[in-house]
């Protein structure tokens, strides 16, 4: 039997709506570039859900293309970044975000999250104008990349910090699903949009075949961010395909039913873990867990599970990282959970 895959939460294609959505609207003419009536639609959607009527919504293919989008639109050329040294946009997007002449302040975090103290350390470490460069957006991530959360009370604090010192606030929300359907969330998705100035909700990691759909809160940043879509290579023709993905995901909450679908799945495994006596790197309630084991338990599950060996602990022990998706099998995760009791 081929290995079970906790990888990724993108191993399977989308939804059967989304499937059969395309395939129904598949010969009706429609406007290119996001034009559609699908996309205007799931556009409305949006808004709807995010209480903001005033909100600029696109329609992009991947979270890597809408950081750099967003990121280079807001920036002047002498402005840059903070954002926490686990941040996706420092480890993993092959420098895309300095590739546009904006540089990354990263600090380390314990959790993943930013707070204003660790903005007001870089703020405080730049203040030679103009000889250094002026910090200008803050970028966060919910859920972080090793599955923590922000409180309304934390994003509140984020918000109020940077309204103080002009700066803009920037949420990816790959996983913004995950983390507004955890147990341990307080925060609506109404909230994120209030004290953010963009965010995006992603579907490639949520149901969908491809496609984020980011919000522009801030008036003052909506103006022309077409042009940079357009000048970046990140207009579709046929944005149909992304706006009837949207339409789908919004629709009778499917896109939140979906979260809440991985995240009980990854709890049910992490409830295992930790009836076993395993620690974990950090404590995470949605879809990502990040379990502590010897090397022979990890070579043991990689029988016939396949995941990312995280982070070396030390000789003998090492943090695995296992993901969910809205479609993961409870069987195999029935036959994973087996496995991790005999460990």
């Amino acid at each position: 039997m081929k290995k079970y895959s906790f990888k990724n939460d993108y191993a399977e294609g989308c939804h059967p709506n989304i499937l059969a959505a395309l395939s129904q609207t598949n010969l009706v003419q429609q406007n290119g570039y996001g034009e559609d009536e699908y996309s205007a639609e799931a556009k409305r959607l949006i808004q709807k859900k995010i209480n903001n009527v005033d909100a600029s919504v696109y329609f992009v293919s991947g979270g890597t293309q809408a950081n750099l989008l967003v990121i280079s639109s807001v920036l002047r050329p002498y402005e840059s970044v903070i954002a926490a040294e686990t941040g996706h946009i420092f480890t993993n997007e092959t420098g895309a975000i300095e590739a546009t002449g904006h540089k990354i302040h990263s600090v380390p975090t314990a959790d993943g999250k930013l707070t204003p103290a660790h903005i007001q350390s870089v703020l405080d470490n730049h203040a030679n104008k103009p000889h250094q460069l002026k910090q200008k957006l803050v970028y966060i991530s919910n859920s972080t990349e090793i599955g923590t959360i922000y409180s309304r009370k934390e994003l509140q604090e984020l918000s109020d910090y940077c309204k103080d010192h002009q700066l803009y606030l920037f949420m990816d929300g790959a996983r913004l699903g995950h983390a507004l359907t955890s147990e341990a969330n307080d925060m609506s998705l109404e909230d994120v949009s209030a004290l953010t100035d963009i965010f995006y909700l992603g579907g490639t990691k949520n149901g969908a075949l491809l496609g984020e759909a980011i919000a522009i809160n801030n008036p003052k940043l909506q103006y022309d961010f077409d042009y940079n879509i357009k000048q970046k290579g990140a207009l579709l023709a046929k944005g149909r395909i992304l706006g009837i993905q949207f339409l789908e995901l919004m629709k009778d909450d499917l896109y939140f039913d979906l979260a809440r679908h991985a995240n009980t799945q990854a709890m049910r495994i992490k409830a295992a873990f930790r009836e076993n006596g395993i620690t974990f790197l950090s404590e995470t309630y949605t879809n990502q867990i990040f379990p502590i084991l010897t090397n022979s338990q990890i070579e043991k599950l990689q029988r016939d599970f396949d995941f990312y060996i995280w982070q070396k602990i030390d000789e003998t022990h090492s943090a695995i990282r296992l993901i969910t998706s809205w479609s993961t099998n409870s069987d195999r995760v029935n036959e994973l959970i087996h496995q991790i009791k005999s460990l």
